[in-house]
């Protein structure tokens, strides 16, 4: 009886644990169409490293990581929700016109290695430091310190 009530806790307790568990590994494959179609035409597949679909509550997010380090955040659809290049250029098809044109002309020296949205505004971050924030039209508001 003792045995049986502690392979039934057991049961309960890893069940209850899985249920936890938030971030699970998928296959590239398994990606919403516009991920992969993203994915596809900015990075080489080959350099995929593993993704990862992280579910909390209702909501779904993929994450896919990459052998040199660089990661990308999408949305349950497959739009792009950040990319972080570390040292690295975000490749330039990802970044807006109006932002690029803005980065060029204002820092000529200095390229994007972050771009994402945050809340309701989308930000750039530069390989010399500086956060670039811009709005939903891609117009500049302010440097973030």
């Amino acid at each position: 009886m003792k045995k049986n009530l502690f392979a039934a806790l057991l049961v309960v307790l890893s069940m209850s644990i899985t249920a936890c568990a938030k971030d699970q590994v998928i296959t590239f494959n398994q990606l919403p169409d516009d991920a992969k179609a993203l994915i596809e035409s900015s990075f080489s597949v080959d350099s995929v490293s593993f993704v990862l679909l992280d579910r909390e509550g209702v909501s779904t997010e993929y994450e896919v990581r990459f052998m040199d380090g660089s990661k990308v955040e999408f949305d349950s659809k497959g739009a792009l929700k950040k990319v972080d290049c570390g040292v690295r250029a975000v490749p330039v098809a990802l970044i807006p016109d109006a932002v690029r044109s803005y980065v060029a002309s204002r820092f000529p020296n200095a390229f994007i290695t972050e771009w994402g949205k945050d809340d309701r505004r989308w930000k750039a971050e530069l390989n010399n430091g500086l956060d670039l924030e811009f709005n939903s039209k891609y117009d500049f508001v302010r440097i973030d310190d």
